[in-house]
């Protein structure tokens, strides 16, 4: 047992060794994943602001500069035209020089006093189908509080109304950075581990050394440790220097607890170098080893719930993501940042990514012996 922790030992002094003596992994280490982060911090949002919009209002009373006004204060919208006709709507719309178009009837505000339902349309330009759906829901909500504003100057001030106040939870400003952020730390360890784990293999494939190491003393699970626990270390540090730009940089919260996340991302790193080791395994060259960690990488990403609901994915799709270790950690990191949530709350995401990461290494582990052998 002491030769074995021996051997193991120099192995992953000799890995640390072999990475750090290469120039060029350094910066792909340590610097890549802050740099990523930092542009996908910024590029992956779903807050749109500033959308360009026009007014073709018929009626020109007060009340519909009021609104308008309200939406320019909004800091969602910016009036561009003042269009008089319906073709000059149709042209504004045609050429993308406005996404959204206000248009008033000309009896809005005598149909507004009255009690009658006004006429307000609102003309979307649905080329860009996210843009269009949140421009939508902002509109809604401002008109919805002009109206309920308006009748409860003119109501009876005797009749009852209803206070509505709605109040989001764990991302009170409802920032997609909150939301995102987390989930780009997660991808950014992902990959870093996935290709340093089954290059650095295959690597001692190409250039021979793996027949050396073969007729040492040393054992084909003896080598899988001193291959992986380095590329292990590489992805917790990268995933605190990443958590550390996320809540300085970004200012995204985190309200769980720290060494909880450090169990996370263990547990998930099984997963992520089980994968890894799996790709050296099928990978005869580098090139090979990279191809494949991008045609893994992929399918991940799109099938983890970051970008698009899983309840939203067809069954079947639903049951692939099952062997998605991102599907899990995604919703531990956000529990830990958001929410503060605990094990209470979180043990069976841990259950899955530690079921999932075992059954990953020991089948990957069997596979690279057998090749070994």
């Amino acid at each position: 047992m002491r030769d074995s922790l021996r051997r193991i030992k120099h192995m992953i002094i000799k890995e640390f060794i072999q990475i750090f003596r290469d120039r060029k992994m350094k910066p792909i280490i340590f610097v890549t994943p802050v740099l990523q982060l930092i542009v996908f911090g910024y590029a992956v949002t779903m807050d749109v602001a500033n959308i360009r919009s026009a007014v073709y209002d018929l009626d020109k009373t007060s009340v519909t500069r009021e609104i308008v006004r309200r939406f320019e204060s909004s800091g969602y919208f910016r009036i561009v035209a003042y269009p008089g006709s319906d073709d000059e709507v149709r042209h504004l719309l045609d050429k993308g020089d406005a996404t959204v178009v206000l248009g008033f009837d000309r009896r809005f505000t005598s149909d507004l006093e009255a009690q009658r339902r006004p006429s307000l349309q609102i003309l979307l330009d649905g080329t860009d189908s996210n843009t269009a759906m949140v421009a939508a829901g902002y509109a809604s909500a401002i008109i919805s509080s002009f109206s309920q504003d308006f009748i409860l100057k003119t109501a009876d001030r005797t009749g009852g109304h209803l206070d509505v106040r709605p109040r989001a939870w764990y991302n009170a400003d409802l920032k997609s950075r909150n939301y995102n952020v987390p989930g780009v730390i997660a991808i950014m360890v992902f990959l870093v581990c996935l290709l340093l784990t089954s290059m650095a293999i295959v690597r001692e494939r190409e250039i021979g050394t793996m027949e050396q190491l073969m007729v040492t003393p040393i054992r084909p699970a003896e080598i899988i440790l001193g291959k992986t626990i380095p590329f292990a270390v590489i992805g917790l540090f990268d995933m605190f220097l990443v958590t550390l730009v996320g809540v300085l940089w970004f200012e995204v919260p985190i309200r769980g607890s720290i060494p909880l996340l450090s169990l996370a991302t263990a547990v998930y790193l099984l997963s992520v170098l089980g994968f890894g080791l799996f790709i050296s395994t099928i990978s005869r060259t580098q090139q090979q080893a990279m191809m494949a960690s991008f045609l893994f990488f992929a399918p991940a990403i799109l099938l983890s719930g970051l970008m698009f609901p899983i309840e939203n994915m067809p069954f079947i799709v639903q049951l692939i993501t099952y062997l998605n270790p991102l599907r899990y950690f995604l919703v531990i990191i956000r529990g830990v940042f958001l929410k503060g949530s605990g094990m209470g709350i979180l043990w069976p995401q841990f259950l899955a990514l530690f079921i999932l990461g075992a059954s990953v290494v020991v089948t990957s582990s069997l596979r690279f012996q057998k090749r070994l052998n």
